[in-house]
Order: structure tokens, then sequence, then C-alpha cells
């Protein structure tokens, strides 16, 4: 029998390979907090940080700072090859950049580089296997990319539509890849058409913003209501642990997308300030981030190369963001400030108690 010590070369070479990743994860994840801070400023609440700046750029921050950095950090584990890390560190020091007294340009040129990189990965990726599902991926970081581009040049705002479509088209390509033998032969075909519908509705919106942003809120709709009919949700509920705790929020994920497409297609973006705040938290929070949640003891395992046990406390996090949205959209739509306010803090804790839950499962594990 080998002695101990034998395995602890091993044991330090892993560590070797897991540092890199573990840096860029911390660093997305400081991204994260200081996101979540920038919106605490935003929402006019008590921030840790005080920061006249946080509160212009904080969608930057939350969107290619924290969910770029992290799914380009998952693709380059999968590309494995060294360059490939340098995408999700340009986005995450991107990201930190622009809070920074740095000037806003700095920040914003790394998130182009970073966004930048992230497209050749994809490209690379689908070299090795030219799938529709991949070149779906490609065009996601191509709406990342030129979402980083109209938000340097022409304001947040009008980069809304790009980053929706980055974090809709990533994340129902990778829902139809983990889930196409129960999807059936169709997904990659749909995904593809859904994908390429949203690209030109987006592109539409920057001539006519009226009608583009109602069509990108239709195929928004499109995606949620395909994503509710054919993916695992229905049958996960009836199971019990980790199944069941996926599905849960992946259907809470979904009616949020289904929410926010409805009242994009009905409303438009910048009407009224309510309906913007629906359609933008409704993306990148109730969407993006309960898919965060649900593939977190998945996903992170093989970026960690640590397991991330399911448990019961995982609800938790969940149940605040979710309870929180539904304060903040109806504080929001009824012009109640101090019930949109609350629920926007409550959003804020949920992401900080999910942080804290998933360090504190992996450290005991």
């Amino acid at each position: 029998m080998a002695s101990p010590t034998s395995t602890r070369p091993l044991a330090v070479a892993a560590g070797r390979r897991t540092a890199p990743r573990l840096a860029l994860l911390a660093l997305g994840g400081s991204c994260l907090l200081a996101g979540l801070n920038a919106g605490l400023v935003r929402l006019g609440v008590w921030a840790p940080v005080p920061s006249e700046r946080a509160g212009d750029v904080h969608g930057l921050v939350m969107v290619l700072g924290f969910l770029g950095t992290l799914i380009a950090l998952e693709r380059a584990q999968a590309l494995r090859r060294a360059w490939a890390y340098l995408a999700p560190g340009l986005l995450g020091l991107g990201g930190l950049a622009l809070l920074t007294p740095a000037p806003l340009l700095l920040g914003e040129l790394l998130l182009i580089e970073g966004a930048a990189v992230f497209v050749v990965v994809y490209l690379a990726l689908w070299r090795r296997a030219p799938r529709p599902l991949v070149a779906v991926q490609v065009l996601s970081a191509v709406l990342a990319l030129a979402g980083a581009v109209v938000a340097a040049v022409a304001g947040i705002p009008a980069a809304i539509c790009w980053l929706a479509g980055f974090v809709v088209v990533t994340i129902a390509s990778e829902r139809a890849e983990l889930a196409q033998l129960w999807m059936g032969p169709a997904a990659e075909r749909t995904v593809l058409a859904l994908s390429a519908g949203l690209a030109l509705a987006i592109a539409a919106s920057l001539a006519l913003p009226e009608i583009g942003e109602r069509l990108v809120g239709v195929v928004v709709l499109g995606f949620a209501g395909w994503l509710l009919a054919r993916d695992v949700v229905r049958r996960q509920l009836r199971l019990t642990g980790q199944r069941r705790f996926i599905a849960v929020a992946l259907l809470a994920g979904y009616l949020n997308l289904a929410l926010a497409g409805a009242v994009l297609a009905l409303r438009g973006l910048v009407a009224d300030q309510a309906g913007y705040d629906v359609v933008v938290h409704g993306v990148f929070l109730g969407f993006a981030l309960s898919m965060v949640m649900a593939h977190a003891p998945v996903i992170l395992p093989a970026v960690l190369g640590r397991p991330l046990p399911y448990r019961p406390v995982l609800y938790l996090p969940l149940v605040l963001l979710q309870g929180g949205l539904v304060v903040r959209f109806g504080g929001a739509l009824a012009g109640a400030a101090e019930a949109w306010k609350a629920g926007g803090a409550v959003t804020a804790a949920s992401l900080v108690v999910f942080l804290l839950t998933a360090v504190t499962l992996v450290v005991r594990a």
C-alpha cells in the first residue's frame, strides 16, 4: 500500500492546476459583491461602500463582470487551453475596473477585449465540435461582444437587449445540451431558430427601437414557453433532493423570463421606469441567477475540482431571491417606492446568502 506521503506530489500538482481557476472564480465573485453594492447604491438605500459611479455601471459589472466571467471560465475549462482563461480574466478585471477611480474607458475596453477572446474560445470549441448548439453559443458570445461595444459607445440602456440576448441564448443552449435526451432531436433546431430570430430582432431595435424591442420581447417569450414546455421541469418536480431543487430553480427562472418577455413585448423597454425594471431584473436576476443557483451543484465541481453537495439549505437563497423579486416588481408596477427598495435589498441579500452557502458547503465537503 502506498504511504500517505507518496500521494503528496499528486495533491500538490492538482492544487496548482486548480489555483488559477479558483483565482478567476474569486474574481467573478468579487464582481458579484461589487455589483450588489452598486445595485444598493442605485436603489438609494444603504450600501457598504458608497460610490457615485457604482450605480451607473451596476449592469455591466453584474452581466459581463460576474456572469460573463463565470460562463467564460466554464467554457475555458471545457476547451482546456491556457490562453482561453484570458477571457474570464479580462471580463472580471474589466468589471472591477469600472468601479475604480480609473477612467471608465479602461474598464469598457477590458470588457470588450474579454468578450472578443470569449468569441475566439467558442470558435475553437466549434471547430472541435461543429454542431448547431455550439454555433448558437458562438452567437451568444458575439452578442456579449456587441453589448460591450454598444455600452461603451451609446450607454448601458442601449446595450440591454444585446446583453439580454447573450444571457438568454447562452442559458437556452446549455439547457438544450444538458437535457437533450428529454427535449428530443428537434431541440437543436429550435434553439438555433429562436436564437437567430432574437439576433435579428435585437439588430432591428437599433434602427426601429419601439418595434425592435417588442420583437425582442416576443422572441424572449418564445424561449420561455419552449423551455417550460420541453425542459425536464415537470418531470423532476415529482422527484426529491437535488433533482427537485434544480427543477424548482429552473421553473422560477423560466417564469421570470416569461414575465420579462411579456412586459417587453407589451410596453417596450424604456417607455416607463417600472417596465424597464421588470424586464432588466426579470432577465438578469430572476432568470439568470436562478439558473446559476440551479446549476451550481453540477457546474462548480467541474471548475473547482471539489464537490458542491446538495443540501436543503440551498432553498434559502432561492426563496429569498424569488420573494424579493415579487416585492420589487409589485412595488415598481404599483409605484410604491419603499416596496421596490425593500424587494431590491432582499434580492441583494439572497445572492450574498447563496455565495456564503456555496462556499460553506464546498469547504465542509
